[in-house]
């Protein structure tokens, strides 16, 4: 007879180690044809199955269901579950006896069960299913349990979700002396992790010492020197002291740490604002050099800074031609308001004009590959963007413009009879945020005496108002213009709009020449 325990792979020994008739269960070679062909299926399977067999429910399992019992391997082997399992019998006890009497399977989806694997009551989570095993007399033979542990999954979740919460918090903390209230509000929401936490100022920690576990279990983390102050945190008596444990200790710290630091930063911030607004204006002109002057073209360009100091950023415009005589302009707004966001608006403007005039290909084309670069060269730089190139001119001096728009507000079209259209276009995602997002191309042939006009969101964005609103006093802005220059335009919609926008305004507009001006270029 083949051996039974052949497909036990390194529970074999375990197995043969059993003495098996001195069990319910009896001889090996005693065991019914329905016993053993379900221990093979068990032994053959990857997943976690155990079987629990006759009136008292003698285990039987495979070699992945040892890692869901930890150290009750192997004493369980060829034991009752009522005796190994004794802590949380009150729970699995009652759906195995309904099993094993014939009235159905049951399902448990991620429920929690306090298991004694390690030593202590852990607190541990599974999703199991037990089900009936029929013998050919349609008796039930035993049970069977297919298992899956779902502890890391939800503690994990659990844990995020009150990273966050703490961050969110933090993020609004104002002074120092305000970390105890919030902080330690939010952690204590959390006792499943922090039966009990403190922040003791001056700290618990010798000089030269950043984190201490000590007898309890209880966790020191130094937050800061200036003054000294420790987290100190109760950890659970019922999850391991592992890594996962540890390192979310040391995440929380770190949580505290820049909140604390944050917040004695932020009076010296507010001193040194003015200066960061000045140094941050005085990068983006340097950046937003004049546009060129094609035939056949007018291009008129504005950068305003905005009224607030801390609004001082990203925003910015480029116009170039390529060496196959197409226009290139670009208008864009990196996220954030400081001189990091002036600093990464520089290198954006310069990676996409970089890579515009190297591959020249469609707009669409020249995104994701900026997509691609931003994300390689790890530059943690997100903007929306309108990317359009304008062909040579055509006949009659018509102009076909293509172009792509990451999140963008929509482009203005003032045909030459004065009517204005805004560009719509499907939404598409911001630069930076995925290396592999769907970018698209829209074209449009723009006629003679026609404008096309590109801004940032600080041109038509107010408080209080919306962003719909915006848009149609905007389009109210430019209707029944159709005379004007490219630089007429500027500033009429700067003036129209009024110096009281909270955010930069980047202004570029493309006319294209009318047709008696197309006519007399060529007399």
């Amino acid at each position: 007879m083949r051996d039974l325990f052949d497909a036990a792979g390194a529970l074999r020994d375990a197995y043969r180690g059993v003495d098996w008739a001195a069990t319910p269960l009896g001889p090996v070679e005693s065991w019914s044809p329905t016993l053993r062909s379900t221990v093979d299926l068990a032994l053959n399977s990857r997943f976690p199955v155990t079987l629990l067999w006759g009136p008292t429910y003698v285990l039987v399992y495979n070699e992945a269901y040892v890692q869901l019992i930890g150290d009750k391997h192997p004493g369980a082997l060829g034991r009752s579950a009522i005796d190994v399992f004794g802590e949380i019998w009150d729970t699995i006890g009652p759906l195995l006896d309904s099993v094993a009497t014939g009235r159905g399977t049951t399902w448990a989806e991620n429920q929690l069960l306090m298991m004694d694997r390690h030593g202590f009551a852990e607190e541990t989570y599974f999703t199991y299913s037990y089900s009936a095993v029929y013998g050919p007399d349609d008796t039930i033979e035993g049970v069977i349990d297919i298992a899956s542990e779902t502890t890391h999954e939800l503690v994990d979740r659990r844990r995020l979700a009150l990273l966050s919460r703490l961050s969110d918090r933090l993020g609004h903390l104002e002074h120092p002396q305000e970390l105890d209230a919030v902080a330690l509000g939010v952690l204590r929401e959390s006792p499943a992790d922090f039966p009990d936490v403190a922040i003791r100022v001056p700290g618990s920690l010798p000089p030269g010492q950043d984190f201490a576990l000590e007898p309890g279990p209880v966790a020191h983390l130094r937050l800061s020197t200036e003054p000294d102050a420790t987290f100190v945190a109760r950890l659970s008596p019922h999850l391991p002291l592992d890594e996962r444990y540890l390192g979310f200790v040391r995440l929380i710290g770190t949580a505290l740490s820049q909140a604390l630091s944050r917040a004695r930063q932020r009076d010296a911030e507010r001193r040194t604002a003015e200066l960061e607004r000045r140094m941050s204006e005085s990068l983006q002109r340097s950046l937003l050099t004049p546009p060129p002057k094609p035939d056949g073209l007018d291009i008129a360009v504005r950068y305003r800074s905005a009224l607030e100091q801390a609004q001082v950023g990203g925003d910015w415009y480029d116009a170039f031609e390529l060496p196959d005589g197409r226009l290139t302009m670009a208008v864009g707004d990196v996220t954030g308001h400081d001189m990091d966001a002036a600093a990464l608006m520089g290198q954006l403007r310069n990676l996409l004009r970089g890579i515009s005039y190297t591959l020249r290909h469609f707009p669409s084309r020249v995104l994701a590959a900026l997509d691609d670069a931003l994300h390689g060269l790890h530059v943690g730089a997100f903007a929306t963007v309108v990317l359009a190139h304008v062909e040579r001119e055509g006949p009659q001096g018509r102009r076909e413009v293509r172009w792509t728009n990451a999140g963008h507000p929509p482009p203005a079209l003032v045909t030459a009879d004065g009517t204005v259209t805004l560009l719509y276009t499907r939404p598409e995602l911001l630069i930076g945020v995925h290396p592999n997002a769907a970018r698209s191309d829209h074209t449009i042939v723009l006629e003679p005496g026609s404008s096309l006009v590109f801004y940032t969101d600080g041109l038509v964005e107010r408080r209080g108002q919306s962003l719909d609103d915006g848009l149609g006093r905007l389009v109210d802005t430019l209707a029944g213009r159709p005379h004007r220059t490219a630089d007429e335009l500027c500033d009429h919609l700067l003036e129209a709009f009024g110096p009281t926008s909270e955010d930069d305004v980047v202004l570029a507009v493309l006319r294209v020449h009318t047709l008696e001006q197309w006519t007399n270029s060529r007399s």
